[in-house]
């Protein structure tokens, strides 16, 4: 595990990566488990990766900011849309130790491919599912929502799915998107410039 240590201490260094929660979950869970053998020699440089259909894995520094807006608590109900490789639904679930994840992916290739990466790890608390026309869980909320991918516009059937005081973190266009849930539909937003993302499929 010793380079995971040392991408652990890059993101920390370029203050990517700070809380306590997420740290321990960066050098316990390997990307070299989460990408494609022919990228094994690549797994711990900053940029993202091809996993196949389409679809990348977010380069390191991206994703440990997109998790440290979440503010993640070990009790968490989260959910994890556009799973892809399973390795931002490894990290949740180790933040996440006394919560759940559940983690959608509409592709099937990628939701077996996940499934068998994260069963690598150790962790009881991982649902897949196989994402359907409805965009993420009908029907559950959740205290923390990932989403992977850009949406064209910030989606309001997600935003439902966010319990009060939650906080969703989402690409719309060439932006990340923090949300934090407030009582009843109200909601407060705060938009990070200069991203690029594959879009999402829904």
């Amino acid at each position: 595990m010793q380079r995971t240590n040392v991408l652990c201490r890059y993101l920390q260094e370029r203050g990517r990566l700070h809380s306590p929660l997420l740290i321990q979950s960066f050098c316990e869970v390997d990307r070299k488990d989460f990408v494609p053998p022919e990228f094994i020699q690549k797994a711990y440089e900053d940029y993202p990766l091809a996993i196949g259909g389409g679809q990348t894995i977010s380069q390191p520094s991206t994703v440990a900011f997109m998790l440290e807006l979440l503010e993640l608590k070990e009790d968490d109900d989260i959910l994890d849309i556009g799973c892809g490789s399973g390795w931002t639904t490894a990290l949740l679930a180790t933040a996440a130790s006394s919560g759940s994840v559940i983690a959608v992916e509409r592709l099937q290739p990628l939701l077996e491919r996940a499934q068998r990466n994260v069963a690598k790890y150790a962790l009881q608390n991982v649902t897949f599912m196989h994402a359907s026309d409805a965009l993420g869980c009908p029907g559950k909320t959740f205290d923390k929502i990932l989403v992977s991918a850009a949406a064209p516009e910030l989606p309001q059937e997600l935003i439902a799915q966010l319990r009060s005081g939650g906080i969703m973190v989402i690409p719309v266009g060439n932006t990340i998107t923090a949300v934090y849930k407030h009582e009843g539909d109200a909601f407060e937003q705060q938009v990070f410039e200069g991203f690029v993302f594959v879009p999402l499929i829904y």
